[in-house]
């Protein structure tokens, strides 16, 4: 090649690692272009997630007049599962195969759960609408069996698929493999929400049959796609005489840690401080601030916008060796002014307050998220990969779908009192409800900065900074 065609191809490749933060997030060990592949079972979880708790609550409610109360409840149902993604860590660690797989099976398992759940899925939720015969209780037991399944496979898949990531990665490059895992959990969920509102704009039973069960088949497709030749047999690991710990030994000395223990407690109120606002924001921004359908419907996108600005700046500054906690806390501190320009928008009748305050929570959450999930796989060494993503995973998913049913009662239960002037004359304007909750998140913020201080700088004390650069990382929930 020419000396300045050369030139020319060696500043380009520059430019895409500075601007790309997919272009290096491969290694030796694990290419990008497998890695990329590897992680369409997180574009699976995301479709099953939007299938759950956006697409289906809707048609429920409006199309096929289910009560609301009823639809929450069955969004609930899959969180049942989320204490058992330890224990399924901690197997995927530990299991024994014919093969010499570890991962693989797990994985496999939770895809043929979510494909069974979503096959049922809609056939279930036509029986609980009461159009049709039979029993009014078989609708209500078959749709709880759907939505458990295909809760308890997106949650199987998605921890043995992070302990996955984590052992084909090398450890400089994990924080990349990390954001580039989020990353793709997002785009899996844009895209489907976009492509089931598209498909379910005529809606009729028929058509919401053929969409989720094309969900199922998808599932079944990615995962497959993603699992191709990942995990290398080594059937010497099925010889293996070492004797399997028992779950509790290990998780007793796990969760006795007093570092483990606290980062869990800062995960837990981080998670559930970003996450309370889920059901509110929206109705906050229609309601009080006067936004059309439209202009609240983008507030997805701006929050979205958010998040992916708080991927590329973790991945550079995990790059130059801060430490994990650290990059948490710093999202705490984003969270905290994302809040007040929420709460203030209201009184000043700023709308772009608001929408620069959705763009903060996305961007503050960003950095909550990615830097708890890499401070999880530093606690590795304490008790295996499986088991710690898992414990990580649990810990999230419990105190998110905790947040968000939680935020949604409290705002009813303030504006009611409100509304009768239970607080007095100076607490009667419907904002009240909401602010309440946004109020509670600023607490929980400042106990997330209680609960993480004292871990941060620890991690980078017992395991050396990363020379490497960053991508995008690791999930979840």
């Amino acid at each position: 090649m020419r000396p300045e065609l050369q030139a020319l191809a060696d500043e380009w490749r520059r430019f895409g690692l500075t601007l790309l933060p997919f272009a290096n997030a491969g290694s030796e060990g694990l290419p990008l272009k497998k890695l990329l592949r590897l992680s369409l079972f997180q574009v699976s979880v995301g479709m099953a997630t939007v299938l759950l708790i956006g697409t289906l609550n809707r048609v429920l409610i409006v199309e096929m007049n289910v009560a609301a109360s009823l639809v929450a409840v069955m969004v609930a149902i899959p969180l049942v599962f989320a204490p058992f993604r330890a224990l399924v860590g901690f197997r995927s660690d530990h299991h024994k195969s014919a093969f010499g797989w570890r991962r693989v099976p797990y994985i496999w398992m939770g895809t043929l759960l979510q494909f069974g759940g979503l096959a049922i899925m809609p056939f279930a939720l036509i029986l609980l609408s009461g159009d049709t015969w039979g029993p009014w209780w078989i609708g209500h037991v078959a749709s709880a069996i759907a939505f458990l399944a295909v809760g308890a496979g997106l949650q199987t898949t998605q921890t043995a698929g992070l302990a996955l990531a984590t052992d084909l990665a090398p450890e400089s490059a994990r924080p990349r493999v990390v954001a580039l895992m989020y990353t793709m959990l997002l785009i899996g969920m844009v895209i489907s929400g976009l492509t089931f509102s598209l498909l379910l704009a005529d809606f009729s039973q028929i058509r919401l049959i053929q969409v989720v069960q094309g969900a199922a088949s998808m599932t079944l497709i990615l995962n497959l796609v993603a699992l191709w030749k990942q995990e290398a047999r080594n059937p010497e690991r099925a010889r293996e005489e070492a004797e399997t710990p028992a779950f509790r030994e290990v998780w007793a000395r796990f969760a006795g840690a007093g570092r483990a223990k606290r980062f869990l407690v800062a995960v837990a109120l981080g998670t559930a401080a970003f996450n309370m606002q889920d059901v509110v924001l929206e109705p906050y921004g229609g309601e009080i601030l006067k936004l059309s359908v439209g202009e609240t419907t983008a507030l997805t996108g701006l929050m979205a916008t958010g998040a992916l600005l708080a991927f590329g700046l973790a991945a550079r500054q995990l790059m130059r060796g801060m430490d994990p906690c650290r990059i948490a806390a710093y999202g705490a501190v984003v969270g905290l002014l994302a809040f007040a320009c929420v709460i203030m928008s209201a009184p000043m009748d700023v709308p772009m307050l608001f929408r620069i305050g959705t763009v903060l929570i996305g961007f503050g959450g960003g950095l909550f998220s990615v830097g708890t999930l890499t401070g999880a796989m530093a606690l590795e060494k304490e008790a295996g990969t499986g088991l710690a993503l898992g414990a990580w995973g649990a810990v999230q998913a419990l105190a998110m779908g905790c947040s968000v049913g939680a935020g949604g009662i409290l705002r009813d239960i303030v504006s009611h009192m409100a509304e009768r002037g239970l607080l007095g004359s100076a607490l009667t304007d419907p904002s009240v409800g909401y602010s309440v909750v946004y109020h509670i998140e600023v607490l929980l913020l400042f106990m997330t900065l209680v609960a993480i201080g004292p871990l941060v700088g620890r991690t980078a004390e017992t395991k050396p900074a990363s020379p490497s650069t960053f991508g995008l990382a690791q999930l979840p929930s």
